[in-house]
């Protein structure tokens, strides 16, 4: 059906889809990854789960990775998700799990989790310094700076306000808060857009890829790749990724 529909039919289904949480099999075969990373986020999390007393998952989108690792949790679980809608999808997967879901990690007391895991979300070092408990273990996947920013430049949108952010500045953040890093990688791999729907629904997923992107303005450099991508160049980009474990 998709390779039937012409431009304004594929702006159109991706500016109307449903898209909740941090589920991203909508995309199926139209978004597509060559490589892999070097290390499994979620089995590095399962590992460490099976030793730790209470568990903080931080920016859990819609919980679907928290949930996966029911049963069981710690007897203490908690999770945050500050992007908004994804926080009553959330709560209503997590909370029957007996799952505390909040906004942010301000009314959590000090020392409360042996471990906090954290895929993709922003946080402060100092506030995880606050909330581990002795020997307690922070393990993060982060996006950097620089990922996809061919897709930037295709579509003559702003460059990355946070470039720098990368594997180093991350540690050098960490031991300045009296955090000890034990392991660190870092690796990249491509991802392609077969077509311009799919494009345009990414970036209504992830909103800070190009902040306050609306298809209209950027009508022009669309419709562009919309015809590369027709003729069977799809957009390719290179997604960076780094990992940690600290304590």
């Amino acid at each position: 059906m998709i390779a039937t529909m012409d431009f304004e039919e594929l702006i159109h289904e991706a500016r109307t889809a449903s898209f909740e949480g941090w589920d991203f099999s909508l995309f199926r075969d139209r978004v597509t990854y060559d490589g892999a990373l070097p290390w499994d986020y979620e089995q590095l999390a399962r590992d460490h789960l099976s030793r730790a007393g209470s568990l903080l998952d931080q920016g859990t989108g819609g919980g679907e990775l928290l949930a996966s690792f029911a049963p069981p949790l710690p007897p203490r679980t908690a999770a945050t998700e500050g992007y908004p809608p994804n926080l009553p999808v959330a709560r209503a997967r997590l909370e029957p799990l007996g799952v505390e879901v909040a906004e942010d990690t301000r009314s959590f007391p000090d020392t409360s989790f042996d471990l906090i895991i954290n895929r993709h979300e922003a946080y402060d070092p100092r506030e995880l310094r606050r909330l581990l408990a002795p020997g307690g273990t922070f393990l993060t996947q982060q996006v950097a700076g620089r990922d996809l920013e061919e897709l930037n430049a295709a579509l003559g949108g702003p460059p990355h306000e946070d470039a720098a952010w990368g594997l180093d500045a991350a540690v050098t953040a960490l031991e300045g808060a009296g955090l000890e890093v034990i392991w660190r990688q870092e690796a990249g791999f491509t991802t392609t857009f077969h077509d311009i729907g799919a494009l345009v629904l990414f970036l209504r997923a992830v909103p800070w890829q190009v902040p306050g992107f609306d298809p209209h303005p950027y009508e022009e450099r669309l419709r562009a790749l919309h015809a590369d991508m027709r003729r069977g160049r799809p957009l390719r980009a290179t997604a960076h990724r780094f990992a940690l474990l600290a304590r």
